[in-house]
């Protein structure tokens, strides 16, 4: 099985200026764990995660006060459409993550995180009659 089959289309894109709250509430109402950060200024492509948010909170960091932009992980390995559920995992592994940005061409496409992925290697459930 390939990235494009397990990964999450919606795409939850924010600024370096977002807070860490306002980050927070979008991440919650779309149900996602990351979010990317687009900085044109820096000419990249960041993401944001759950952990970053809680590592801030657990420093005592205001959340109405932090900004994405100083939160925001640049260094950021991209997957490939094309890859296996396989390669995805090992680079997780390897990198200590649990999203992966998918791009395709020069844009976002997509997200994986280890949930898709587990969901997808999971044994469908059968349910039990009562």
């Amino acid at each position: 099985m390939l990235v494009r089959d397990a990964m999450s289309t919606v795409v939850l894109t924010i600024g370096p200026a977002h807070t860490l709250r306002q980050a927070a509430r979008l991440m919650s109402a779309r149900r996602v764990g990351a979010a990317v950060v687009l900085d044109e200024d820096a000419g990249g492509v960041g993401i944001l995660t759950e952990r970053d948010i809680l590592n801030s909170l657990a420093l005592g960091q205001d959340p109405d006060a932090e900004t994405a932009d100083t939160h925001t992980t640049t260094a950021v390995v991209f997957a490939a459409p094309v890859w296996t559920l396989e390669e995805a995992a090992a680079a997780m592994s390897h990198g200590g993550f649990r999203h992966l940005i998918v791009l395709d061409g020069s844009g976002p496409v997509g997200i994986v995180s280890v949930r898709d992925i587990i969901r997808c290697w999971a044994p469908a459930r059968q349910r039990v009659p009562a």
